[in-house]
């Protein structure tokens, strides 16, 4: 080999060198959280509750368990019930366990709503071990948050940051009390934000990869600064523990609700009467989107705000005050966030074409009571074998009942799509292919004329609840 290609490899080997060292320097450059646990750990308490439950009776006579093996006798003798008092009047109290963290010097103290459910009497530890009574200031079951306060004055209290500021990959650490153990420091990243949860319309989760586990319900999810981002709330799991899935409520929903349970008492949210589903492909494809985005809005409150402001069933949202809406989770948080009398400026698609329809927030009402329907009865049948269906026409009051112009009720599913699609009777169909179905003849004609191999849609009215579903005709 030559001399000036010798040197030129030696060249090359020096400068890889170099990188990997400076590559492995910056490995080892872990955050330090040692000052930020210091700081923070005197304002995050342990909480536990306590339930009272009247005591069972025991029934009949206790069994006979002379003469067994004493490893046995003890066996049962745990699984036995304890014999009642003869006054009769013992009680037994339930326990559950979480955590907390104090926000103001003179003692409000934020949580989990689930933590103290149902709970008779709530302790707060702090940490110099001292136990404290809390009052329950106010809880608020949509978002999860519960406010309480003890008595004091110049309590340690955490930083609040802002949620809104956090992106997926920055470092975040939990403090709290898994299992029971006070004061436990777990860290990781921040997985994904905006996330939602089944059955939780109203929370825009924090998802993390920090272990969090049974007790660190209601603890604080601190940024690298030592400020709360967010309140450590779920878990997902298939063992009990943690999987690397763990869900936190932003704190600046947290505190939003914090500040209106403070001085209300109670919860106030936007609300537009609707419900609504996620567009796929294949709906996407049926109302001639060029991708699945937006929320369609598959039911109407009879004299709700979007009633009343000229959305319609059809209707896809893309966007809200000039925030897009990529999938319909997202339109419950944004609503959410605004008061009652608020204005909602929705760019929708009806009937492929961009409209834009403004409306005026009103306030959500008690929970269950969002949208009220009832069942269809039975009508004149007619057929519609193309699609695999027996339909009627609805009747003057079942119109009347659903709050409904037209439509038809199915009253037998037949081998065909209808049954592919899990169609079943009492079901009420009021669009066909983005078209408004008046009554059964009508439901036929636009049945016969159904393009093929392409993706149509379908209203379905069932249980008072609307959806549109898709499907496709082969050739």
């Amino acid at each position: 080999m030559s001399i000036p290609r010798l040197k030129s490899y030696l060249s090359i080997f020096a400068t890889v060198l170099v990188l990997g060292q400076a590559v492995t320097a910056q490995a080892v450059e872990l955050p330090d959280f040692t000052q930020l646990v210091e700081q923070a750990s005197p304002a995050v308490v342990n909480i536990s509750t306590t339930q009272k439950l009247p005591d069972r009776k025991v029934s009949g006579q206790m069994p006979d368990l002379d003469g067994l093996p004493p490893a046995l006798r003890e066996f049962f003798e745990r699984g036995m019930p304890q014999q009642r008092s003869p006054r009769g009047d013992r009680q037994r109290e339930a326990q559950s366990l979480g955590s907390g963290f104090i926000i103001s010097p003179d003692g409000y103290i934020l949580t989990n709503n689930h933590v103290i459910a149902d709970a008779d009497e709530i302790l707060v530890r702090l940490a110099d071990r001292s136990e404290l009574k809390a009052k329950l200031i106010g809880t608020d079951t949509r978002s999860d948050v519960a406010l309480l306060k003890i008595e004091g004055k110049d309590l340690p209290v955490l930083k609040l940051g802002k949620s809104q500021d956090l992106k997926a990959g920055q470092w975040v650490v939990a403090i709290g009390s898994p299992f029971g153990f006070d004061h436990t420091v777990t860290q990781g990243i921040v997985s994904a934000i905006g996330r939602s949860l089944p059955n939780e319309n109203y929370v825009p989760f924090i998802q993390t990869d920090v272990p969090i586990n049974p007790g660190n319900s209601g603890g604080p999810l601190f940024n690298l600064n030592g400020e709360v981002v967010g309140i450590n709330s779920q878990i997902y799991t298939r063992s009990g523990g943690f999987m690397g899935v763990s869900f936190a409520i932003p704190i600046d929903v947290a505190m939003d609700v914090s500040n209106q349970l403070k001085s209300g008492g109670k919860v106030s949210r936007g609300w537009l009467g609707v419900v609504i589903q996620e567009v796929n492909k294949d709906l996407a494809e049926s109302f001639g989107l060029e991708k699945p985005a937006g929320a369609l809005v598959a039911q109407i409150q009879d004299d709700g705000p979007a009633a009343k402001g000229g959305l319609q069933v059809g209707d896809v949202i893309l966007s809200m005050n000039g925030q897009p809406i990529v999938m319909s989770a997202d339109l419950p948080h944004l609503v959410g966030a605004l008061k009652e009398g608020a204005k909602a400026n929705l760019e929708v698609i009806r009937e492929g074409k961009r409209k834009n329809v403004e409306l005026t927030v009103g306030a959500i009402p008690d929970e269950g009571k969002e949208l009220d329907a009832a069942s269809p009865k039975s009508g004149v049948e007619t057929n519609s074998n193309r699609l695999g269906v027996a339909v009627a026409d609805l009747t003057a009051e079942q119109k009347k009942t659903l709050d409904l112009k037209g439509g038809v009720v199915i009253k037998e599913v037949q081998d065909g799509p209808a049954s592919l699609i899990g169609l079943q009777p009492n079901d009420v169909i009021t669009h066909l292919n983005n078209q408004a179905i008046s009554d059964s003849k009508e439901f036929a004609e636009i049945a016969k004329a159904l393009p093929k191999n392409r993706s149509v849609s379908m209203r379905v009215l069932r249980q008072n609840r609307a959806s549109f579903i898709t499907f496709k005709l082969a050739e």
